[in-house]
């Protein structure tokens, strides 16, 4: 069984998968947001293709631990999936996920351009490793 994230962003959402055994992340792709709701048809065909059995949504906090109103959305969203895909969907913090991946991006020399297509895979990809570490004792 696989696992995804999804690093839900205002215009896109990152998404990464696990290998079969729940050891590894891969980045899948960006998928982009619209306000008629297409994209959970696209997260829909993602599942089934890659027969994906439990889902994590990264949870962004404040610093101080708490959850504000982007946290807020992605919990929706989150709840939102459960019903719609009957599957089991876990918050995961995500805190500074995204400006790690950026500073990933950067320290590789990837220009803006570039950046700003692969930074949500890649924040879905570091969100969705740390998940299955913590599952694993790691």
């Amino acid at each position: 069984m696989r696992i995804m994230a999804l690093d839900l962003g205002d215009r896109r959402i990152g998404v990464a998968v696990s290998d079969e055994l729940g050891w590894t992340a891969q980045g899948v792709g960006v998928i982009t947001r619209h306000r008629d709701g297409r994209e959970l048809e696209e997260i829909e065909r993602i599942v089934r293709e890659r027969e994906v059995g439990e889902i994590v949504v990264g949870l962004p906090r404040n610093m101080d631990g708490s959850i504000g109103p982007r946290g807020e959305i992605c919990i929706a969203f989150a709840e939102m999936l459960r019903g719609r895909l009957q599957l089991p969907v876990h918050l995961w913090d995500e805190r500074l996920t995204t400006a790690a991946a950026e500073r990933t991006l950067l320290e590789a020399d990837v220009s803006r351009r570039k950046r700003r297509q692969v930074v949500d895979k890649l924040a879905a990809t570091l969100i969705l490793q740390h998940y299955l570490d913590s599952k694993a004792g790691r």
